[in-house]
């Protein structure tokens, strides 16, 4: 099957032909129609998680995926041969298998779900990291109606997601962009949108003019660089929490939280139902075939990203 792998860390991924994987008992094989490019993708072929967990080469990228159930493997299994399914390869060791393939196989019992009547897949490939690290960061913070939210990075996949969620519980979202976003952000729910690239300043400034005590939560999703970070935090009111996905130390005085993926089943069948809805949007900017994928790769890598890239398989 074409696959897109690595042969070692940092190696620059290509499009592979790999060995059709078989499903174990208890799990489920997977014919891919579609993947979800996340940053974690990348990262993880760099060797992000080396000396964590065991990783196999060639390692196969990618963990968003969605598909028909292909084949069953042996023992009790919840799902059946052609159910669209959806969800996040989580399982070591690390490219086994991956989305960026023709197939995959997962456990019936892993972050996985049924691609409900009215989702389609493509929009299903696009919700498991980004839409459940978005519900999983609001839960976290306990943000609650009437309070502040600023949101660094708010133009992605992740962010997207969040200000949506966010606004959906009338919390009022400051996106903090790169780029004139703020039509498209406004109507994903944000209060107010700020251009990051248009001066040094203008975020403080602005978040000043509407919270001048500070706002109460600040999630950043971007900042590397504990300077960054630590400028961000200064604009969170006493008493109020930052979150940082990016694992950046932060200054003193500051209720710092990081933040650690754990999708689940469950939270997987909760964003579907949403999006089924309409009632969250799945904002995907770009759609590519895989042999795209490296490129891809390597434009998320430079940042900036609007909304999620969906490969199609």
């Amino acid at each position: 099957m074409r696959a897109i792998a690595v042969s070692a860390f940092r190696a620059e991924p290509s499009l592979m032909e790999v060995p059709k994987p078989d499903p174990a008992p208890g799990e489920v094989r997977v014919k891919v129609e579609y993947a979800g490019l996340n940053p974690l993708d990348w990262q993880t072929a760099d060797g992000a998680l080396d000396g964590t967990v065991p990783h196999t080469f060639p390692l196969l990228v990618g963990a968003d995926f969605a598909g028909r159930v292909d084949m069953i493997g042996g023992g009790a299994n919840r799902f059946r041969v052609g159910d669209p399914v959806f969800g996040r390869v989580t399982a070591p060791p690390v490219g086994r298998c991956g989305a960026y393939g023709e197939y995959l196989c997962v456990a019936q019992d892993s972050p996985i779900a049924l691609a409900p009547d009215g989702l389609p897949l493509r929009l299903a490939a696009a919700l498991p990291c980004a839409g459940t690290a978005a519900a999983q960061i609001l839960g976290g913070t306990a943000v609650r109606s009437g309070r502040s939210l600023l949101v660094v990075g708010a133009a992605g996949g992740v962010g997207s997601f969040l200000t949506q969620l966010a606004a959906a519980r009338s919390v009022g979202v400051v996106a903090a962009v790169r780029g004139d976003e703020k039509r498209r952000m406004a109507a994903l729910g944000a209060a107010a949108t700020v251009d990051t690239t248009a001066g040094p300043d203008g975020l403080a400034t602005a978040v000043a003019d509407l919270y001048p005590q500070g706002v109460d939560v600040l999630v950043d999703l971007v900042s590397t660089d504990p300077a960054a970070f630590a400028a961000h935090t200064a604009l969170v009111r006493d008493g109020g929490v930052a979150v940082t996905t990016r694992g950046v130390p932060g200054p003193p005085g500051v209720a710092r939280v990081d933040f650690r993926l754990a999708p689940t089943a469950e939270l997987l069948d909760a964003l579907a139902e949403g999006a089924a809805r309409g009632g969250l949007q799945v904002p995907i900017d770009l759609e590519l075939p895989l042999e795209k994928a490296p490129q891809a790769l390597a434009q998320n890598r430079a940042g900036g990203a609007r909304g999620k890239t969906v490969l199609v398989i």
